[in-house]
């Protein structure tokens, strides 16, 4: 599908006055998907119609338009049932996509590890069998690309069974990755090194402000769903106190069930997280929403009860009263937010300052001198503090950590309170 038309229903008062921002939102989604948009078409009723959605009047116009346009195919701003799907296709003689499927292509376009494109086929092929229809929509429609039918099984019940094994074979397959990152994080939470979470909606600049933080060149991109597999990177202070940081993938409004529930360990980063940096797009006129959706879904995967530092993020975008407008506001709440830009650097000193606070607490630098024969100390400090600094010594080793007070109370003969070995 290279051109199409985007088509937007609202049922309510609410969704008419989103209208024009969800449109832009679909457009988004198809370019992304490298369909370029060639008529927007909305209609508000009091309810979808159960055969096709919009009422049939504009049902023959959009047919009129789709033939004098010379489009590929239409793309609506809803999740279509199977029925609804056929219907539409019939009445308009051209594949219809709902925004469910313009998502999940998406995201097998940009997935690079093995787990990730596992989990976008799992999601694909969830949401492909409840449509299988006696048009033989088979497995060969995943590398087709969107709105393609693949010649398939002439028999639906074979179409049936063989998505069925291959899902079971997914699941199996994504069950053993799984457990080996699970082992990870396990083995992460067992650590004194706490962690951050990126998250917030897709292109808010949540990579950007990753590479910003950790000093790497990870792809960004303005495009939606520009990150899809998630990656653990250090983050070091002055002082040699260091933290890891999460890049995870964007959240969407109406997030299609079939990817939360395929990415559902991939989302195990955010829940587990110390903290959440929530990353905003300061210079969008619909901030406040994207901002609720996001927030809405971190609730649905059990992470409301996380810390989070509101990131606005992309002040350079914004003219000089809005950003002094913003900063004020940010500077009411300090422990809540912060204005920052990812590429200029501003206020990122200031994100770090509030993440130590957060991720740290009461922590405290201490210097210890442990004798070589008490190798239980030397062991369960390990467990225990964020070493910083460490040095074998003849008859003893040397260590520079971050702790709480409390732990400190079980090294206190190791203390070294004179002047520090570094």
């Amino acid at each position: 599908m290279n051109k199409a038309i985007l088509v937007s229903l609202a049922v309510s008062s609410e969704e008419k006055a989103e209208a024009g921002e969800s449109l832009r939102e679909l457009a988004g989604l198809a370019a992304a998907a490298g369909i370029s948009a060639v008529r927007e078409i909305y209609q508000f009723r009091a309810r979808p119609h159960a055969g096709y959605l919009l009422g049939k009047g504009k049902i023959e116009d959009i047919a009129a338009l789709t033939a004098e346009s010379a489009v590929d195919g239409v793309i609506f701003d809803r999740n279509l049932s199977p029925a609804q799907q056929r219907n539409l296709e019939q009445a308009l003689k051209v594949p219809v996509v709902d925004r469910t499927q313009l998502i999940l292509d998406i995201f097998a376009r940009r997935a690079v590890s093995r787990e990730g494109k596992l989990q976008v086929e799992l999601a694909r092929l969830s949401y492909l069998l409840p449509r299988l229809s006696g048009k033989g929509i088979a497995l060969s429609q995943l590398g087709a690309g969107i709105g393609t039918r693949g010649p398939g099984e002439k028999k639906l019940e074979e179409d049936r069974r063989r998505i069925g094994d291959r899902i079971s074979k997914i699941r199996k397959e994504i069950r053993s990755l799984q457990k080996r990152r699970n082992n990870q994080r396990q083995s992460r939470s067992r650590s004194p090194v706490p962690t951050a979470a990126l998250v917030g909606y897709t292109s808010a600049g949540k990579s950007t402000l990753f590479n910003a933080l950790c000093r790497e060149s990870r792809f960004t991109s303005p495009m939606l769903f520009a990150t899809l597999d998630p990656v653990l990177r250090r983050v070091s202070f002055s002082d040699g106190a260091y933290f890891f940081l999460s890049d995870t993938v964007g959240f969407i409004r109406k997030l299609p069930v079939e990817l939360v529930t395929s990415f559902k360990t991939t989302l195990e980063d955010v829940r587990e997280a110390s903290a959440l940096i929530h990353v905003i797009d300061a210079a969008l006129p619909d901030a406040q929403n994207r901002m609720e959706a996001v927030e809405s879904i971190l609730a649905d995967i059990g992470a409301s009860k996380i810390p989070v530092i509101r990131v606005f993020n992309k002040i350079d975008l914004l003219p000089a009263e809005e950003q002094s407008r913003l900063l004020a506001g940010n500077a009411s709440a300090p422990d809540k937010s912060v204005a920052v830009s990812s590429l200029t650097g501003r206020g990122l000193p200031d994100l770090l300052e509030r993440l130590r606070k957060i991720l740290f607490g009461d922590f405290r630098i201490y210097t210890l001198r442990i004798p070589g024969e008490a190798d239980k100390a030397r062991r369960s400090l390990a467990r225990r503090a964020l070493i910083l600094k460490h040095r074998e010594t003849p008859g003893y080793s040397d260590y520079q950590v971050m702790a709480d007070p409390a732990v400190i109370v079980n090294y206190l003969p190791y203390l070294e309170r004179g002047k520090s070995p570094w």
